[in-house]
């Protein structure tokens, strides 16, 4: 039992490292306005290998980071506390989903678990953000909207502006990634 305590520790502690690194690196990998979350891949696998509290608690270090980086830098100045709520909850429900549906999925079919854990961990992500924006942020993000090629055209912003390219790759990295390291690490362990 102690044995398996310690490397339990010891994955979540490269995990939390690599949700950090990958953050970073990722805070400069720009399509349209904001940063791709490559950071999605190491919550996902820890989210599978240690179950939901884990995916959630890195999902919570990821938007720790988030917020130190700067990366939310125009929407903490614009609100805040709603800013620091939505990007912690972003994450840590990320996280979560994504391991309860590998628990859930992984008994009956462990690859499709890790394929629809990998892929609701960027669906969650974005899903918030947009729901955050149309709640909270909506006259910033009409006022971009306004200034940008799309005009009035708030949905048209919304899609492409801000969730377009950024989800594409999150979904693509994300869903090869964690599947393939996922099977990998579950192949390793028998």
């Amino acid at each position: 039992m102690n044995n398996e305590r310690i490397k339990k520790l010891a994955s979540m502690g490269l995990m939390v490292a690599i949700v950090v690194v990958l953050q970073y690196i990722g805070s400069f990998i720009k399509l349209g306005e904001f940063s791709i979350s490559l950071v999605l891949v190491p919550i996902v696998i820890g989210a599978a290998l240690h179950g939901p509290l884990s995916g959630a608690f890195l999902g919570f270090v990821f938007g720790l980071v988030v917020l130190l980086s700067g990366d939310a830098a125009v929407f903490l100045a614009y609100n805040p506390l709603a800013t620091v709520i939505v990007v912690i909850l972003k994450g840590s429900a990320a996280g979560y989903v994504s391991g309860l549906v590998y628990q859930m999925l992984c008994q009956k079919n462990e690859m499709a678990a890790g394929v629809l854990a990998s892929l609701s961990a960027p669906i969650v992500n974005t899903g918030i953000f947009l729901i955050a924006c149309a709640l909270v942020y909506m006259p910033l993000i009409t006022s971009w909207a306004n200034a940008s090629e799309f005009g009035s055209n708030i949905a048209g912003y919304f899609i492409y502006g801000l969730v377009g390219a950024n989800f594409v790759v999150e979904m693509l990295i994300n869903s090869a990634l964690a599947t393939t390291i996922v099977r990998l690490i579950k192949v390793a362990k028998k």
